[in-house]
């Protein structure tokens, strides 16, 4: 499980943290797509905070308990937007860049409530030290250029058209790849991918958080 044999409280706030992070993705590539004249999120709902929409049951029943889970992706028109692929990447890229703004910001957060002795041992502190560290793994990991990734939209705006059509061709396969990390990270063997990318996610946010 994600959490373990945590603590009721630590359980929460992991959810609370979550929710926070899922659902500012989410928000993030459904507002960018719709200001860039994709209006299809806007009328299925999903320009929103509110995290119901953005919530998939099974996947989010899958993170907690398996550590690796998904959101309701937004679904995007390609032809609707603006700039062609560099649209897409546009779209693509806002969810990360959100994740990465929003610890940025409980970060700064969790050292300003840390001076005044709010910290790891409070709700409100273990809340906030979870959300940096979410938002931060949901950032690195989705850069990943792997279909369904966003970091697979975002390269290939920065593919010749010739490359990019290879990269569509086979990105159905995507999911296989990440099938196969997930299988060979869940072995104990000395190769692990997801373990060094979640590794780097952790380690990056225990710096912008300061512990």
């Amino acid at each position: 499980m994600l959490f373990g044999d945590a603590p009721l409280e630590q359980l929460i706030a992991g959810i609370i943290a979550l929710l926070v992070g899922l659902t500012f993705h989410e928000f993030s590539h459904a507002y960018v797509a719709d200001q860039l004249g994709d209006h299809r999120p806007r009328a299925m709902g999903r320009v929103t905070l509110n995290p119901i929409p953005h919530i998939d049951p099974i996947g989010a029943l899958l993170l907690l308990v398996a550590g690796f889970g998904w959101a309701k992706p937004v679904l995007v028109n390609p032809a609707a937007l603006r700039n062609g692929r560099a649209g897409l990447a546009m779209v693509a890229a806002a969810g990360p860049i959100a994740n990465l703004s929003l610890a940025v910001v409980f970060a700064i957060v969790f050292r300003v409530l840390g001076q005044a002795d709010i910290g790891l041992g409070t709700f409100v502190g273990m809340t906030i030290f979870w959300v940096v560290v979410f938002n931060v793994v949901l950032a690195i990991f989705n850069l990943l250029p792997i279909p369904p990734l966003d970091g697979y939209n975002v390269a290939l705006a920065f593919l010749p058209p010739r490359q990019a059509l290879f990269m569509r061709r086979y990105g159905q396969y995507g999911i296989f790849v990440l099938l196969v990390l997930v299988i060979l990270s869940s072995m104990n063997s000395p190769i692990d991918p997801l373990g060094w990318i979640l590794g780097f996610a952790r380690d990056l946010a225990r710096l912008l958080l300061g512990v």
